[in-house]
């Protein structure tokens, strides 16, 4: 008979494997980024938040802490070091406010963790305390992970178009959630259960804004195509015509040979 320890193993390591693909998701993004050497219209914080959630759950899942959590710890460790690249190729393409706002978060994201781990391994000795602390901060920081893209769907909403939320994340986003709501139900771990559970309805949220808006996101795309064409004619048409001093030159030859 299989046990429940060896089952909740099984998901735990799936959910490893989904929420690497979670991180990965927005490498497209990136590579976008990269290319244009622009940030465009990409925001910033869901990024910083993941990386906040992750170097907290990083933190709950230290022998220290929270004993028996290496699972937890291994993928936030790789989340971490994900989702760092993520924000310092942020800062080097974006510019002004953009930019000011992506260190602010950064470095904020850092002193605080750095603040939590000094208070928690000074101030409390007992790994119950350690994690109900730690544990409580995960919960909280995970569900404004999840809330985060809130004001990326609403520009979905406004706009009419899923440009901006691509749908890789979207489906990274309810696997990864339902992976780890089941993970934590197997043996109720309440820290886990609370956060997991909400970004399993965020995502779904998500993926019923694809289905909505899809046909009128590929016609915007295909409108932008198509003034980008129309733009680049005018610019070839113009570059190819005569100039007016050239045009009235040959007018005026004309003239003379009548």
């Amino acid at each position: 008979m299989v046990s429940v320890d060896l089952i909740r193993t099984v998901v735990g390591i799936a959910g490893n494997v989904i929420a690497l693909g979670l991180f990965l998701s927005p490498l497209p993004i990136f590579i976008r980024i990269w290319k244009n050497k622009s940030v465009e219209e990409f925001s910033v914080i869901p990024y910083a938040a993941t990386l906040l959630n992750c170097m907290l759950w990083m933190v709950f899942g230290l022998p220290l802490v929270h004993p028996n959590s290496t699972l937890v710890l291994s993928i936030n460790s790789v989340g971490t070091l994900i989702e760092v690249c993520y924000v310092i190729l942020y800062l080097v393409f974006s510019t002004g406010t953009k930019r000011t706002k992506a260190l602010l978060l950064f470095l904020g994201d850092l002193t605080f963790v750095a603040i939590v781990v000094v208070v928690v391994l000074t101030c409390f000795h007992t790994h119950d305390r350690r994690s109900l602390i730690v544990g409580i901060l995960c919960v909280i920081f995970c569900i404004m992970m999840y809330l985060a893209p809130l004001s990326v769907m609403k520009m979905v909403i406004q706009t009419k178009s899923v440009e901006y939320m691509p749908l890789s994340i979207s489906v990274a986003s309810f696997f990864n959630g339902l992976c780890w709501t089941t993970y934590a139900l197997i043996r109720f771990d309440i820290y886990i259960t609370i956060p997991n559970s909400l970004g399993l309805l965020f995502s779904i949220t998500q993926l019923l804004l694809h289905a909505i808006y899809y046909k009128s996101t590929k016609r915007q795309i295909a409108e932008k195509k198509m003034k980008g064409e129309v733009g680049l004619a005018e610019v070839v048409v113009n570059d190819n015509a005569m100039p007016p001093s050239v045009e009235a030159s040959h007018k005026v030859a004309a003239n003379d040979s009548e």
